[in-house]
């Protein structure tokens, strides 16, 4: 800290006497983030006290800049992020909205903001919205890409890492999702559908398809919140289903219904092989 002060008792001199220029880019080589959100404050600060402003007009973008840059450091960086596929299984295309020339999914494909995805007849797909929300399309499935964030402190790039958030449109089809906290970060997954609008914040496995007329969701871990045009949010509990339209409003047990219970059955199965598949590509990407 010690050090710190020294800096910016320096940094302060050197506004007085307008000898040097300032750069501010040199900040974040100099302190951690912590340090260099109060040392621009501190720098601003300094600014208005001395009434450099008015002194040095050049000074003013400076000061400008030092306020922008103070509120980076605080409130963090928030950054698209495109989808990862971890493997596929026949015919899968993808493109932009409303193009009509979609291009086949590969291994190597990164799918973006506004994309859509469509999976054939035979086929499936496995992908890593965002690492804690991880889904398996199943055959004649389409959704759109939305939105993938994530938000970092500042410009760190280790342990800084403070939110993600992915929100997907499911057109038709079937998708499983397993969603996972990671670490100290937030994390986020809302689904659209057309009957209904799912969200997911903690620890969950479930299934949702639908047929455009009718959509299902089985919850087979954790709890997810759904809610249907101006109604309240309903949670379902692991081993629950819920369908819209119905003309039971409150979710069903999976013991009751042959349908949910297929559900957990396969999802399960999927949900191993999606920790396994994210499990590869990590120890992959480690060398």
């Amino acid at each position: 800290m010690l050090q710190v002060s020294v800096e910016i008792a320096l940094i302060c001199e050197m506004l007085k006497s307008a000898s040097t220029p300032a750069h501010a880019a040199d900040f974040p080589a100099l302190y951690s983030n912590k340090q260099r959100t109060q040392c621009i404050l501190f720098c601003a600060t300094e600014i208005i006290r001395m009434n450099c402003l008015v002194r040095f007009p050049p000074l003013i973008s400076f000061f400008l800049l030092c306020c922008g840059l103070a509120s980076c450091y605080r409130d963090g960086i928030t950054r698209q992020v495109a989808a990862r596929v971890l493997s596929m299984h026949g015919p899968v295309v993808f493109g932009i909205d409303e193009q009509t020339d979609f291009r086949p999914v590969t291994p190597e494909s990164r799918i973006h903001d506004g994309d859509i995805v469509r999976t054939s007849d035979g086929a499936l797909l496995n992908l890593a919205l965002i690492p804690a929300a991880l889904t398996q399309m199943s055959n004649n499935s389409e959704i759109k890409v939305e939105e993938l964030r994530i938000s970092k402190d500042g410009n760190e790039t280790g342990d800084g890492m403070r939110g993600r958030s992915a929100r997907i449109r499911l057109s038709g089809g079937k998708i499983t999702v397993l969603f996972s906290q990671r670490g100290k970060s937030a994390s986020q997954f809302a689904i659209s559908a057309p009957q209904a609008a799912i969200t997911a914040d903690s620890d969950c496995l479930f299934r949702i398809q639908s047929d455009g007329t009718t959509t299902r969701l089985t919850c087979v871990r954790g709890k997810v919140r759904a809610s249907r045009r101006a109604q309240p949010p309903v949670e379902i509990g692991a081993g629950y289903s819920q369908q819209w339209p119905s003309v039971r409003p409150e979710p069903i047990a999976a013991a009751d219904d042959a349908a949910a219970q297929i559900d957990i059955v396969d999802s399960l199965e999927i949900g191993n092989q999606l920790r396994e598949l994210q499990s590869g590509w990590q120890d992959r990407r480690s060398f």
